[in-house]
C-alpha cells in the first residue's frame, strides 16, 4: 500500500514545541512505516521522518516570517496532487482547502478533520463529502451535516512520555495561551485552591497575554516558563499535581490531556467538546461544571491513582490502536475500489467484443501472478517506469516504450524492480476476458488455483 500523507506547513513535522497536527502526522507516519506501508509524507524540507519525505517549503512558515503562508500552502497542496497517480490514497490531514483538488485526480482522499476553524468551511466540506472520506477526531466534533467513514481518537507514541508516580506540589497550564484555552481560568483556580501554577505553551493572543496573564505571573505562585517540548514536555507534564484544561469552547480532541495522563498526571477539566471522551470521570482525573468546582476538585486529586491514568491510556491512546483503526479505514476504501489490487491497480480504459485495454499501475517492488489465459493474448506496452516481464521460460527487462506480446496460453508474470510506479498499456484480443479466464500458477498474495480465479479483475 503507498500512501501520501499530507501534513500541515505550519510547524515541522514533528514539532520542536507547539504544532499538534503535525505531531499527529509524525506518530501515525512512524507508526505506519513501522508495519511496512510505504509512506510518502509531504511535510516540511526539514522534517524528520522514516517515510519518504517529499517537501517544498524548507521549513515552516510559523517558524520563517519571510514565508507567505498562502504561496507555500498552495505549492505544498499541489505537489501532492501533481503526484496522485504514485499513491493508493492520500491522507489528508490539511484541513479543507486539499478537497478542492479532489475532482483532478482518480487516487481516493481521506480527511482527517482536526476540527472546524469556523463554520464558514463547512460549505467545502459539504460540496466534497461523497467524493473524499471524513475521520472525525471525536464523535463530538462530528458535524451532523457531513459523513463519516469513522471516528479515530488520536494515539500518543507512549516512549516519549515517562510515568511519574511521586509529582511535585504544583499546577500545570500546558497548551497555547490564548481566551478559548482557559489560560486565565488555571490561575484563578489554583489561587482559590492555594497552588502555585506553572503555564507552559506559546503565546497566541498577545493582548490576551498581556492584560490577564503577565501581570499575573510573579515567579512564585504563577510561573511562565514559554512553550515547551521534547523531553522537557514530559518532565513538566509528569512532575505536576494535575493538569488545568478549563476550555472555553468545544475543543476538537485534547491532545494534552492524554499526554498528561501517559505521565501519571490526572487532569481536571470541563465538560465541554470531547472531554468526557478522555477523562474516565473519577478515575483518570475530574470533570467540572465551573471554576469553584474545580478549586474543589484540586482537593481530591490524590484520589486519583496516578497508576490508572497511564492504564487509561495505555489501553485507548497509543499510537498502535491509532495505526490499527487508519489501517482499517484504509482497507475499506481501497477494497471498495473495484480496480485495487495488492501490486497496485488497474484502470479498464476500452471494452469490445474482440479486444479490451487496460491501464496497470504496479507499485515499487511489486509482482503480479505468475498466469495464464485460455482465450486471450495479451499484449504489454511500457509508458512508465521498468518492467520485468516473464513469458514462457524467456524473462525480459523492459523500458519505457518496449513492448511484448503473449500468446494464448503461455505463463506470464511481470514485475517492478524500481523505486518508480510502472505503468503498463495492456491490450486483451480474443473472444473472452472473464475474470474465470485466469489460471494462477503462482502469487505472492496467497491467491494461486488451480482451478479457474473468481477475483475480479486481472493481476
Amino acid at each position: 500500500m503507498r500512501v501520501a500523507m499530507l501534513s500541515p506547513i505550519s510547524w515541522r513535522t514533528p514539532p520542536r514545541h507547539y504544532g499538534p497536527w503535525e505531531k499527529v502526522v509524525s506518530v501515525l507516519t512512524e507508526e505506519l512505516v513501522a508495519r511496512g506501508v510505504a509512506v510518502t509524507l509531504f511535510a516540511t524540507g526539514d522534517s524528520l521522518t522514516s517515510a519518504n519525505l517529499a517537501w517544498v517549503s524548507q521549513t515552516g512558515y510559523s517558524e520563517d516570517s519571510q514565508l507567505d503562508p498562502k504561496v507555500w500552502e498552495c505549492l505544498h497542496i499541489s505537489e501532492v496532487f501533481d503526484r496522485a497517480r504514485e499513491f493508493d490514497l492520500i491522507h489528508n490531514h490539511f484541513d479543507f482547502l486539499p478537497l478542492s483538488y479532489s475532482g483532478l485526480v482518480d487516487t481516493p482522499i481521506l480527511t482527517t478533520i482536526h476540527g472546524f476553524s469556523s463554520p464558514q468551511i463547512v460549505p467545502v466540506y459539504k460540496k466534497y463529502d461523497g467524493r473524499c472520506h471524513y475521520v472525525a477526531i471525536s464523535d463530538t466534533d462530528r458535524h451532523p451535516g457531513l459523513d463519516y467513514i469513522a471516528t479515530i481518537h488520536h494515539g500518543i507514541d507512549l516512549s516519549e512520555f515517562s510515568f511519574n508516580d511521586i509529582p511535585q506540589n504544583y499546577l500545570l497550564y500546558y497548551g497555547r495561551i490564548h481566551p478559548e484555552k482557559g489560560t486565565r481560568e488555571a490561575i484563578e483556580v489554583a489561587k482559590y485552591a492555594g497552588k502555585k501554577l506553572v503555564i507552559a505553551g506559546i503565546i497566541q493572543d498577545q493582548t490576551y497575554f498581556d492584560a490577564q496573564i503577565k501581570p499575573q505571573i510573579d515567579g512564585d505562585k504563577v510561573a511562565y516558563l514559554g512553550s515547551v517540548g521534547g523531553e522537557r514536555r514530559s518532565e513538566i507534564l509528569g512532575h505536576a499535581t494535575a493538569l488545568l484544561h478549563l476550555i472555553n469552547f468545544a475543543e476538537p480532541f485534547g491532545l494534552t490531556m492524554v499526554e498528561a495522563m501517559a505521565c501519571g498526571t490526572p487532569v481536571i477539566a470541563f465538560a465541554r467538546g470531547s472531554v468526557p471522551e478522555v477523562i474516565e470521570d473519577g478515575r483518570t482525573g475530574f470533570i467540572v461544571g465551573d471554576l469553584r468546582a474545580a478549586g474543589d476538585a484540586v482537593a481530591r486529586i490524590a484520589d486519583i491513582e496516578r497508576q490508572a491514568c497511564r492504564a487509561h491510556v495505555e489501553r485507548h491512546f497509543t499510537s498502535a490502536r491509532m495505526a490499527d483503526d487508519y489501517l482499517r479505514v484504509y482497507h475499506e476504501i481501497l477494497a471498495a475500489r473495484e480496480n485495487y489490487r495488492p501490486w497496485g491497480h488497474y484502470t479498464n480504459l476500452l471494452e469490445r467484443d474482440k479486444h479490451k485495454v487496460k491501464e496497470l499501475v504496479i507499485s515499487p517492488g511489486m509482482r503480479l501472478s505468475l498466469q495464464r489465459h485460455e482465450r486471450c493474448a495479451e499484449h504489454w506496452t511500457v509508458v512508465a517506469g521498468e518492467a520485468l516481464v516473464t513469458v514462457g521460460e524467456s524473462e525480459t527487462t523492459l523500458h519505457r516504450g518496449d513492448s511484448v506480446d503473449i500468446p494464448i496460453g503461455t505463463a506470464h508474470r511481470v514485475m517492478n524492480p524500481g523505486r518508480d510506479p510502472l505503468i503498463i498499456v495492456e491490450t486483451q484480443t480474443g473472444d473472452y476476458f472473464g475474470e474465470d479466464d485466469i489460471v494462477r500458477l503462482a502469487d505472492d498474495y496467497g491467491r494461486a488455483d488451480a482451478d479457474k480465479n473468481l477475483e475480479a479483475g486481472d493481476g
